[in-house]
């Protein structure tokens, strides 16, 4: 049994489109006998709001979730103080590790021990000033990502990346760097799905080069980031198609 590692944006949706064929592609791969597992940078989300969108495309996804949130979660200590800049699935993920989220719209009264940042729908000037005070001050800057865009049905949107170079320009601080295509998430897969895989993407810089930590096969898929105008890219995926729906085809069928 192979584990075919998903990406969501681009590959299984486009904001709240699903790419047609996905979900078929999804259950082919579930009767060939592999197994599958969603593998996000999106840190924004709660797990049960993306199980609940795949769900609405027919997916049953429970369980099969790892995000760039639980990989920078990984990060922090239960007890810790973690000051975070992003959205709920970041909040969900440090409250499961056990660590206390203190909160950006009140005063910090006292030292945070770390500070998480991912994508932020409500970034204004004051949660940047907070967030970069307790990094000066010696808080950890983690990320959970550094995707500088994620595709939506109007177009690039910013992404995690943009939230987190403006919290490093103003603290001239390097983040430790949670999600794809580090290490941290890595482990996360080879814990739960072992060594012999292939991940599945649309972005070179984060999928493409997650396949290699992860050692596993790069399948790229053209719904997303990354454009047919875009090859070919140096070295070339294992496979290339149009969506997920045609790389499941190549590998499935030989075609």
């Amino acid at each position: 049994m192979t584990i075919w590692a998903l990406d969501l944006d681009g590959v299984l949706w486009t904001g709240s489109l699903p790419i047609p064929g996905a979900a078929a592609a999804v259950a082919d791969l579930l009767a060939a006998g592999h197994d599958v597992a969603f593998v996000t940078n999106n840190s924004f989300a709660t797990i049960a709001d993306q199980e609940r969108k795949l769900a609405g495309m027919g997916i049953d996804a429970p369980g099969r979730f790892l995000s760039s949130a639980m990989a920078g979660a990984t990060l922090v200590e239960p007890g810790e103080r973690v000051l975070i800049l992003g959205g709920a699935g970041i909040h969900e993920a440090v409250s499961e590790r056990g660590a206390v989220v203190a909160s950006l719209d009140e005063p910090l009264n006292g030292p945070v021990d770390a500070v998480l940042v991912g994508l932020d729908w409500r970034l204004s000037y004051d949660r940047l000033r907070r967030a970069s005070e307790a990094i000066a001050a010696g808080a950890r800057f983690i990320a959970t990502n550094t995707d500088a865009t994620y595709p939506t049905e109007s177009g690039l949107a910013p992404g995690a990346g943009a939230v987190v170079a403006a919290v490093a320009a103003a603290t001239e601080r390097t983040p430790i760097v949670a999600g794809k295509p580090h290490a941290t998430m890595a482990a996360l897969v080879h814990e739960r799905y072992g060594h012999d895989g292939v991940m599945v993407g649309d972005r070179l810089d984060t999928d493409g080069a997650f396949a290699v930590t992860l050692g596993y096969r790069f399948a790229l898929v053209l719904s997303g980031v990354t454009g047919r105008a875009d090859l070919p890219v140096d070295p070339m995926p294992d496979l290339v198609a149009d969506d997920l729906a045609g790389v499941v085809r190549q590998s499935l069928r030989g075609e």
